[in-house]
């Protein structure tokens, strides 16, 4: 794909939606953090539900580390793997009341040390707390990338490398949220919506479906 298409995608993608937004609910960086690193194989949607009462009972990470292990369990048991996410959440807590002043890092080496925090979390705490340019690829993105040939890659690394490289500087702040709104409702796995893609015409996916 050549970067005058790359150029019309977002520009396109842009006027659509101006102000993208994560679907995550939260109300500061913190709460950013909590509920991406429990959003791992749950939707966006249920992380919710959870959150409402987690964040109610634990607002900062001191009140959240107080609940316990136990604490963060009775909230979030509804989600996948929420043992795991549960004594993470805990872990992560200690350490942001221990080493940062209950303050939330802005340096990735510092939120990949985070129990539970990867480099997916970490790109989407600094792109959507911090306005940094930076593009965490998830499952949507990393289909849409490929899928449209806007920027290929055989793992979710190479991928964000690629993006990092062609993603026109002007759109890069929000190339995120675009991508993965357009991949959880319109690029969708199974049957990609083709017929109705704001993009279809810039897209160099061989297999379209349109009907």
């Amino acid at each position: 794909m050549n970067a005058a298409k790359r150029e019309q995608i977002f520009a396109r993608l842009q006027a659509e939606n101006p102000e993208p937004r994560t679907e995550l609910h939260y109300r500061n960086p913190f709460e950013l953090l909590i509920a991406v690193l429990l959003s791992a194989q749950s939707t966006d949607v249920g992380v919710n539900k959870a959150t409402v009462k987690l964040f109610a009972q634990g607002p900062t990470p001191a009140t959240m580390l107080s609940m316990g292990v136990d604490g963060v369990k009775a909230c979030i048991r509804t989600l996948g793997l929420f043992n795991s996410k549960a004594e993470n959440v805990i872990k992560t807590c200690q350490i942001l009341v221990e080493q940062h002043g209950s303050e939330i890092p802005r340096q990735r080496e510092a939120l990949e040390a985070l129990p539970g925090v990867g480099r997916k979390t970490a790109n989407v705490v600094l792109n959507t707390a911090f306005g940094e340019p930076t593009i965490a690829v998830d499952t949507h993105i990393f289909r849409v990338a490929n899928r449209t040939r806007l920027a290929t890659g055989k793992d979710v690394v190479a991928v964000e490398d690629k993006l990092m490289k062609v993603v026109p500087k002007a759109y890069r702040v929000d190339a995120h949220h675009w991508l993965i709104l357009h991949g959880r409702y319109t690029c969708i796995a199974r049957k990609p919506r083709c017929g109705s893609c704001l993009i279809e015409d810039l897209c160099e996916f061989k297999e379209k479906l349109i009907d």
